[in-house]
């Protein structure tokens, strides 16, 4: 049988566990992720060996004794999570006492498609264990140790406790396994991309199975005219220097006019990080002053609608709100953007017409996350509309079914 195959039959397992099981079984997944700390390193070491570490994929790659203890937390948060399978969304009987319920069940088996993220491998098993949902992954070359070893350490973990290992697959990593997957018609039911925008797009066009796209993340910031200067410091240099690989984080500043002559003053901190500046031509003249020349350079039109993926930033000035509105309508990923303003009605335009999973106002766009929004983990952030949006954990992984209970009712 193929892996597929093995996969759908593993939903009949998986479906018949109790929630008791699926807790025993992710908390001993924590422990074991730190008690295997060493040999994930050693793995992951691998593959750091063959990346270069100015790839921006690297920091996502590299895994540290710390990340590890992170990851595992996330798992014992989502296993402190309430279950919502079987949870009843609506009830009701009918003048006929048909009774109707709409009930949450799995989706069946969810296929991730992701590249240098290993903490994904986790993450996408410990959601989709939970929620009765077998997974297929196809992770990357760039970390293939690094996927083999926590595979390694979960597939031990479920033979300790006598269940089957075709709850998560693991596929090779060359890409004919990918083109396998976009064709699993009948045996994967839902297919997630996460990665680079190249990624998205082709899994997208590909795919035979029904995809929720997880897109890239261009990020924007408005400082607007009366935001207060020590916040919007504080904010933006947490959105683009915490973590410059993730998608959450900042790509783009934009600066109201009548704050131009706190440009410099804004955004100095970043070239205490090294961050590198493209700026437009009113930005330009206020930093050149004050900021380091080797790190402020000439904005093109390339340079709006990036993600970085790095220690790079656009900054550009706007006369208004509605101007910081166009270009983020025009530029934006639909992923996560920002305002730094204490104008209330400014404030409200701007949470009510950006079109994006999250819209934040005075607070760094670095919270859009699964584990940060309270959702223990998460198996990806949604861009599009249909079914889920922004991050997604256990409730996005379910779908529902109508039970309806008669006593002998039939049709006219």
């Amino acid at each position: 049988m193929t892996h597929f195959e093995n996969a759908k039959q593993a939903t009949r397992n998986i479906i018949s566990l109790n929630k008791e099981t699926i807790n025993l079984v992710l908390t001993d997944l924590t422990a074991s992720l730190i008690v295997n700390s060493d040999f994930i390193l050693t793995e992951n070491q691998k593959d750091l060996d063959r990346m270069a570490k100015t790839d921006p994929k690297y920091d996502r790659l590299q895994l540290t004794k710390e990340r590890i203890a992170a990851i595992a937390d996330d798992v014992q948060n989502v296993v402190k999570l309430a279950n919502p399978l079987g949870n009843v969304i609506n009830d009701r009987t009918l003048p006929n006492n048909l009774n109707i319920k709409k009930v949450r069940v799995p989706l069946g088996v969810v296929g991730v498609i992701y590249e240098a993220r290993p903490n994904v491998t986790v993450d996408v098993f410990s959601l989709c264990f939970k929620t009765g949902n077998v997974a297929i992954l196809k992770g990357g070359s760039d970390a293939e140790f690094s996927n083999l070893a926590i595979t390694k350490v979960i597939h031990d973990v479920l033979e300790k406790h006598q269940l089957n290992k075709d709850i998560l697959t693991l596929l090779p990593a060359d890409r004919s396994a990918t083109e396998e997957l976009l064709n699993a018609v009948g045996y994967v039911d839902v297919l997630i991309p996460r990665g680079s925008q190249s990624l998205i797009n082709y899994v997208r066009k590909n795919s035979k199975i029904p995809v929720i796209e997880t897109g890239a993340g261009i990020v924007h910031t408005f400082f607007d005219a009366s935001a207060n200067l020590e916040k919007g410091q504080q904010i933006i240099v947490n959105a683009k220097t915490r973590r410059v690989s993730v998608c959450n984080a900042l790509d783009c500043v934009l600066i109201h006019e009548k704050r131009t002559s706190d440009i410099s003053t804004l955004l100095s901190p970043l070239a205490e990080k090294d961050v590198e500046l493209y700026a437009d031509e009113v930005s330009y003249a206020r930093l050149k002053e004050s900021y380091p020349n080797q790190l402020l350079k000439n904005a093109t039109a390339e340079h709006f609608g990036t993600e970085f993926l790095s220690l790079k930033l656009a900054v550009k000035v706007v006369k208004d709100i509605m101007e910081a509105l166009d270009h983020i309508a025009n530029y934006s990923s639909k992923h996560s953007e920002a305002i730094i303003s204490e104008d209330a009605e400014n404030i409200a335009l701007f949470l009510n017409q950006v079109d994006a999973a999250a819209v934040y106002a005075n607070a760094s766009t670095a919270f859009t996350d699964g584990a940060q929004f309270g959702l223990g983990a998460e198996i990806g952030i949604s861009t599009q509309k249909l079914h889920a949006r922004g991050p997604m954990a256990l409730e996005e992984l379910t779908s529902y079914k109508w039970l309806v209970t008669g006593n002998g009712q039939t049709r006219s």
